[in-house]
C-alpha cells in the first residue's frame, strides 16, 4: 500500500515521534508505515485520516504494482 503519510506529517510540522504519540503507536510503526513495510490496521488508518482531517483515500490507496 502506498501512503502519503510523510507528506502529511511534513505539512502538519510533526515528527515521526510526534504523530506516534498522538497516534498512541510508537515511532517505528510510524516509521515503518511510511516506508511501506507495515499496512495499519483499520482502525489505526482512521485515528490517522481523523488527525489528519481528510479520507483514508487521501492517505493510502492500494499499490498498483501489487
Amino acid at each position: 500500500m502506498d501512503n502519503d503519510l510523510p507528506r502529511l506529517r511534513a505539512e502538519h510540522g510533526l515528527s515521526q515521534g510526534a504523530l506516534a504519540e498522538r497516534l498512541g503507536v510508537t515511532r517505528q510503526t510510524i516509521i515503518s508505515i511510511e516506508k511501506g513495510r507495515f499496512d495499519p490496521s483499520l482502525p489505526l488508518a482512521f485515528r490517522i485520516a481523523r488527525l489528519f482531517e481528510c479520507r483514508i483515500e487521501d492517505v493510502f490507496r492500494p499499490d498498483e504494482t501489487a
